[in-house]
């Protein structure tokens, strides 16, 4: 295992953070660290652990379940020295790297969580109290013990610190006596047992007790120096923890046998050289947890609100008080919160998806810091460097110990923190600061861009299309056609071609942006490119010859149709280069008239696609039909009935190509139905018209460039004028249309 701790000097932080003022290591880090992981888990137990596996099972559960939170602090290492961690602790770690709805999803179940946890902790104290003074109310201990707990984290956090170091000194004590104790009965030390609760049932029950590494790290706003703080204060409180728990098991398998270790509870304070200690450390270790709960709790609420996670009616809960900036109005929410579940008493019902969020939040933390070392951005320079593997290791120990722990409540938590992400992502909030997901992003790019070759694979071919768009605003329907063709699964890329010195590099990249925010406003998702060239028809041959990355190219180009018979030459020009370059031309010539709104998804009516099936299967025929299909996945087109129409010279030619069109249409699955016209003499011109006059929408293919192409185009013009909205389709060459559709 290599890692590194490099100290910056004092010298190099920002002045802000080399105050003199606030909690040092040992008494805002270790202090309440070490005092959640010494919990009562420890006194209650821990005999039955050892009785259930053994010494050699215990000393493995320990090594184990210390190795997970090791890890985790590891992480936690790396990020707090990597950047100042702020009011927070794991939610501004989290939000800092992830992005802000991965924080606010941990980071709203791990305030209940901890604000919860102050009436967990204060019920095992009034539970425990009651057993000895039995006439008692258990609970009005408890709510006045919430109070009381309330009172202390309202008035100073650092006397609640100093309050914790009599509770520290109580469960020293606790275990001096227990130490210098003795053996209550003859015993045969068991090292390893089988008979009794299975070893993953025993590390389950006894794994909450190494948790407890985020009380110093909620602190981070309180300390004085948090980059130094944290790492040592937290590494330090997971050492002493584990030698402790070591140690234990050793006293106790010498003391009793594992029967009497699994039937007592308490069997601590009969070994005890003082049996009273044991129960002062037990009363210590369930009020020092709640204190750390209600100081902790309170500072994620503030981080929350102050980030606008919160909606805008709570932002008052990120005000802080006096010249510390304590959460006074957070800290009063939460003891109402805990208040409210003391009465209430039905925590058991609720506890273990509450250890869940403990858990997942150190699962982020990991792999939060697991992918800021993978990637390794400049941004991220740690002075306690931890390779990304080990992580990535803790992050799996995290989850499988959620599922061995409860897996309906790991699931629940799950659902929890995904709605709660899902929620926060809706609301688009805006952030001053970056995240790791864009440096992300882009190895995933690399990776696959690198894993992309330049072969076409009809299987998974999908229109990668380019919009020459000319002004958004004005060809919105050819921005509406690509993005009804892609469904979201293709790549869009939005296109201009702008008078040469009309723009310099600095202004296109603004329009750009204000071309992006228009599109994001319009729900289009969509990629956005500007040039400049002196003709609008050789930039646009420059962009398509030029545009993309890797194996990444448009391979379908969608355009408007030019009715400027002056420029109709260059204009087909265009279109015969972007074919000699095996694209795909797409042509709209949309009729607002006939079909008006026609790709609006709130448009009402069953919908008609003619496809005119002129070349076949081999020609264009197989892309249209391919269009066509792609369109009824989306609304208003998802009903639409696309109807294949075929024009044969007589009724004998009529009845075979009916059949053979119908068998065909049939084995593509794409619910076409097919349609024979005879011509007996009459012009294609008029068939079309007749055929297709109630049509929302007609597919046409077109020939090859060639010779008098413009020409050819032209007559095309005339023959569409006056029919519902066109889309003119001329396919790439060499390309396996046919494959996609399934036919060989």
């Amino acid at each position: 295992m290599k890692f590194s701790f490099n100290r910056p000097s004092k010298s190099n932080l920002p002045p802000n953070e080399s105050s003199s003022s606030g909690l040092g290591t040992f008494g805002g880090v270790y202090t309440p660290s070490i005092l959640t992981i010494l919990g009562v888990i420890m006194y209650l137990r821990f005999g039955w652990v050892v009785g259930n596996v053994g010494l050699i099972g215990t000393l493995l559960i320990v090594t184990l379940a210390n190795s997970i939170t090791f890890l985790t602090a590891l992480s936690i290492c790396a990020i707090a020295t990597d950047r100042v961690v702020r009011v927070g602790g794991a939610y501004y770690m989290i939000s800092r790297s992830l992005g802000i709805e991965t924080g606010g999803a941990v980071g709203i179940p791990l305030y209940f969580a901890q604000a919860l946890s102050v009436a967990l902790y204060t019920i095992g104290f009034a539970e425990s109290l009651v057993q000895t003074f039995d006439f008692l109310d258990q609970r009005y201990v408890a709510l006045i013990i919430t109070v009381l707990v309330g009172i202390l984290a309202m008035t100073s956090a650092s006397l609640a610190i100093r309050a914790q170091y009599f509770i520290m000194a109580a469960i020293a004590l606790s275990l001096i006596s227990f130490y210098f104790g003795h053996q209550i009965e003859p015993t045969h030390i068991e090292m390893w047992i089988t008979k009794r609760e299975s070893f993953w049932t025993v590390f389950a029950v006894f794994f909450p007790a190494v948790t407890g590494i985020m009380a110093g790290v909620n602190m981070s706003g309180d300390l004085r120096d948090p980059i130094r703080s944290i790492p040592i204060g937290t590494l330090a409180a997971v050492g002493t923890g584990y030698l402790i728990y070591m140690s234990l098991p050793v006293f106790l398998a010498m003391r009793a046998d594992g029967s009497t270790l699994s039937a007592e509870p308490l069997i601590m304070e009969r070994m005890a050289l003082w049996g009273p200690a044991i129960l002062l450390g037990v009363w210590g270790a369930t009020l020092s947890s709640a204190i750390g709960s209600i100081l902790g709790a309170p500072r994620v609420l503030q981080a929350l609100a102050r980030d606008g996670v919160l909606p805008e009616w709570m932002r008052f809960l990120g005000q802080g008080s006096g010249p510390d900036d304590e959460p006074r109005i957070g800290t009063a929410v939460t003891l109402v919160v805990s208040l409210a579940a003391v009465a209430i008493g039905e925590l058991n019902l609720i506890a273990p998806v509450l250890s869940m969020f403990f858990l997942t939040t150190y699962f982020v933390l990991n792999v939060s810091a697991g992918i800021e070392g993978f990637l390794k951005s400049p941004s991220f320079r740690p002075s306690f460097r931890v390779h990304w593997a080990f992580s990535l290791l803790g992050a799996i120990g995290c989850v499988g110990v959620m599922f061995l722990i409860d897996a309906v409540s790991t699931v629940v938590a799950a659902i929890i923190v995904l709605l709660i992400y899902l929620w926060i992502q809706r609301r688009e909030l805006k952030v001053t600061w970056g995240d790791v997901r864009r440096g992300l992003w882009m190895a995933l790019l690399r990776t696959a861009l690198f894993h992309l070759d330049h072969t076409q694979d009809p299987k998974n071919w999908r229109p990668s299309i380019l919009v020459l768009s000319g002004v958004p605003t004005k060809r919105w329907p050819l921005i509406q056609l690509a993005d009804a063709l892609s469904h979201n699964r293709g790549l869009i890329t939005v296109s201009s071609v702008l008078p040469s010195g009309s723009r310099d590099i600095a202004q296109q990249v603004v329009l750009e942006k204000k071309i992006r925010d228009y599109l994001e406003k319009r729900g289009i998702q969509a990629l956005v490119r500007t040039v400049t060239a002196p003709d609008p028809f050789e930039g646009g041959v420059k962009l398509v010859e030029a545009y993309g990355l890797g194996a990444v190219v448009p391979n379908t180009i969608i355009l408007g149709d030019s009715q400027e018979s002056s420029r109709r030459e260059q204009y087909c020009q265009m279109i015969a280069q972007f074919h000699q370059g095996k694209r795909n031309v797409v042509i709209l010539r949309d009729n607002p008239t006939l079909t008006p709104d026609i790709f609006e998804p709130s448009a009402v009516g069953r919908r008609q696609i003619d496809v005119w099936w002129g070349g076949g299967i081999q020609s264009n025929g197989s892309l249209m039909l391919l269009l066509a299909y792609l369109l009824t996945n989306v609304q208003p087109w998802r009903s639409a009935d696309i109807y294949l129409k075929l024009v044969v010279p007589d009724e004998t030619a009529a009845s075979a190509a009916e059949e053979n069109l119908a068998k065909f249409v049939k084995s593509l699955r794409i619910g076409a139905s097919c349609k024979v016209l005879v011509s007996d003499g009459e012009r294609f011109d008029q068939i079309l018209h007749q055929s297709s006059a109630k049509a929302d929408l007609i597919l046409l293919g077109m020939a090859t460039p060639g010779e008098n192409f413009a020409q050819y185009y032209e007559n095309l013009q005339k023959r569409i004028a006056d029919l519902p909205t066109t889309i003119l389709v001329l396919a790439a060459s060499g390309f396996a249309f046919a494959e996609i559709l399934g036919e060989s």
